[in-house]
C-alpha cells in the first residue's frame, strides 16, 4: 500500500504537517529538469516513480539514464507536465520521475506500452538486460488530481 503527498515548502515537513506519521518516508527533491504544460482539463492523473540507481554506477551512465527519461515526452505525447529530480542524502531513493497525464489510459496505455519506453527506458530497469542500473524495488504511485501538481 502506498500514498504520496506532494508538498512544496521551505519548512521541514513535520512543521507544515504536524500529524505526519513517524513511518512516513519524506523524500526531498532536487530538480534536474521539468516541463509544465497547461491543460484545458483541470482533472488529470499525477504519477510518481521513486527509484534507486545502483551504488557505484558511473556518473556518465547515470547521465545517459537521466537523458533517456527526459527524452520520453518528446516521443510519448501522453506525457504532459513532467519532472525528473534527484534525491540528495536519502537512504533509499536516488531519483523521482513524475508526470501528469490526461487520464489513466495515457499512463497505462500510451506511456507504458510505447516503443520508446520499451526500447530506451526499460533496459535500465530490467535486471536481465546488460547494463541495467536500477534496483528492482521501486515505488510506482498514481492518483487523480483536481488541478496541476507539477510546477505549482
Amino acid at each position: 500500500m502506498g500514498a504520496v503527498w506532494d508538498l512544496a515548502a521551505d519548512a521541514a515537513p513535520a512543521t507544515v504537517l504536524p500529524v505526519l506519521p513517524d513511518t512516513a518516508d519524506v523524500v526531498p527533491l532536487a530538480p534536474v529538469h521539468a516541463r509544465v504544460v497547461r491543460l484545458d482539463s483541470a482533472r488529470r492523473i499525477k504519477r510518481t516513480l521513486l527509484l534507486t540507481v545502483r551504488h557505484g554506477t558511473a556518473p556518465e551512465t547515470v547521465a545517459r539514464f537521466e537523458s533517456d527519461l527526459m527524452a520520453m515526452p518528446a516521443h510519448i505525447s501522453a506525457i504532459k507536465s513532467w519532472s525528473l529530480s534527484r534525491v540528495p542524502g536519502h537512504a533509499r531513493w536516488t531519483h523521482v520521475w513524475e508526470q501528469e497525464f490526461l487520464d489513466p489510459d495515457g499512463l497505462n496505455g500510451d506511456y507504458l506500452l510505447h516503443p520508446y519506453h520499451w526500447t530506451h527506458v526499460d533496459r535500465w530497469f530490467d535486471a536481465e538486460a546488460p547494463g541495467s542500473i536500477v534496483e528492482p524495488a521501486i515505488a510506482h504511485l498514481y492518483r487523480w488530481a483536481d488541478g496541476p501538481v507539477l510546477g505549482n
